[in-house]
């Protein structure tokens, strides 16, 4: 009987404080009265009828209310250059209130007519696009580049605020073409009618990448042709130059082993028996590496001052290998991995042009990492 009448307390504690959270009374005498209206108006649109979820929403609302009512003339007499925002968004808070009572037939019958400043909400919203406008202006007075980011940045929040506001979208243009930074790519020389295919292809792979870049919208690279043809005036200018390389560099490497193995069959005796002793081979393996290798300098150049702003260089090495192999003497004395390697014959080397491109290929992935690291935040 005890344990029953334990159980029987602890569900009916446990439908009390489910009740409290669903009707909004818990978040109310927390002091989030938004929060206890919003939870009280969910309850009463389930069961119209609840008695604690019509009280809590009757001095949730007008706690709620004045709140937010407070908070609004507080912001309107204060030195924030955006206090509009802080009017606009209380504003808004009011009229969510307002929108979810009205949305619940029940919860109208006890607040009927809730409060809503549609008109002084457009006021605010004009006002703070108004703040944020002028803001622009004067990032945009200064002259810099980083002023001018901040001035784009500006009039594009005064427009999310108040679309077609006097002329913040010519203003935003013009912050933005202030802001960005012009980099001409120029083009890699290689010296050598070798590897000038190869040389291309990887000048292909970087004007490929900074077609597409896109990290960072202040920032536009240019081929130097198209930078001719469009007359483009750089901010910046990237040479890229192969400080070194070297195409080729062969190694062959032998290296000999002495085999034998025992307990083999190496003839028979006259009734027919089986004789076994030791074979023996002499096993040359030959390995050849041929290695290419380059240094690619990249430099940043201011236009104007001809400076040096960054400048980094990047390694490559790429190594072709081939192994193969021949033997003296009784194959039985070789392994079977032994033996496949013997089948096999000297290759012949990719081309020098192949090469070449094979060790650019981690020096493009040095390069790329580099140019993102440097001007996605520039």
């Amino acid at each position: 009987m005890k344990n029953s009448s334990k159980l029987r307390y602890f569900i009916y504690l446990s439908l009390i404080i489910v009740g409290g959270c669903t009707t909004g009374k818990n978040a109310l005498q927390k002091g989030d009265y938004d929060l206890s209206v919003q939870k009280s108006v969910s309850r009463l649109q389930n069961s119209p009828k609840n008695s604690e979820a019509m009280q809590v929403l009757k001095m949730a609302y007008e706690l709620a209310l004045k709140d937010h009512l407070r908070k609004i003339e507080e912001a309107k007499i204060s030195n924030d250059l955006f206090r509009w925002e802080s009017v606009m968004y209380d504003y808004q808070k009011i009229n969510q209130l307002a929108d979810e009572i009205n949305s619940c037939p029940a919860c109208l019958a006890i607040i009927p007519n809730p409060s809503k400043y549609s008109t002084e909400l457009a006021d605010a919203k004009y006002n703070a696009a108004g703040a944020r406008y002028n803001s622009g202006l004067s990032y945009l007075r200064e002259g810099s580049r980083q002023a001018a980011k901040k001035a784009y940045y500006e009039f594009e929040k005064t427009l999310n605020l108040q679309p077609n506001y006097k002329d913040a979208k010519a203003k935003m243009e013009d912050a933005y073409w202030s802001a960005v930074t012009r980099v001409v790519v120029q083009p890699i020389i290689v010296n050598s009618s070798l590897y000038k295919l190869s040389a291309d292809y990887f000048q292909q792979q970087i004007d490929q990448y900074i077609a597409k870049y896109s990290r960072n919208k202040f920032v536009i690279f240019y081929g130097e042709r198209q930078a001719t043809e469009q007359k483009i005036v750089p901010d910046q200018v990237l040479s890229l130059n192969f400080d070194d390389f070297v195409v080729g560099q062969t190694y062959v490497k032998e290296r000999v082993e002495k085999l034998k193995r025992d307990s083999v069959v190496i003839g028979e005796t006259r009734d027919k028996k089986p004789v076994y002793g030791t074979v023996k081979a002499t096993l040359s393996i030959f390995e050849k590496n041929i290695s290419s290798s380059g240094l690619l300098d990249m430099s940043i150049t201011d236009w104007k001052t001809r400076k040096l702003v960054h400048q980094q260089k990047f390694p490559g090495t790429y190594v072709w290998r081939d192994s193969w192999a021949s033997y003296k003497g009784d194959d039985r004395a070789l392994t079977k991995p032994q033996l496949a390697i013997t089948k096999r014959r000297e290759q012949l080397p990719p081309p020098p042009n192949a090469l070449f491109l094979e060790f650019t290929k981690p020096i493009y992935n040095q390069l790329v990492d580099d140019i993102s690291y440097y001007y996605n935040n520039y």
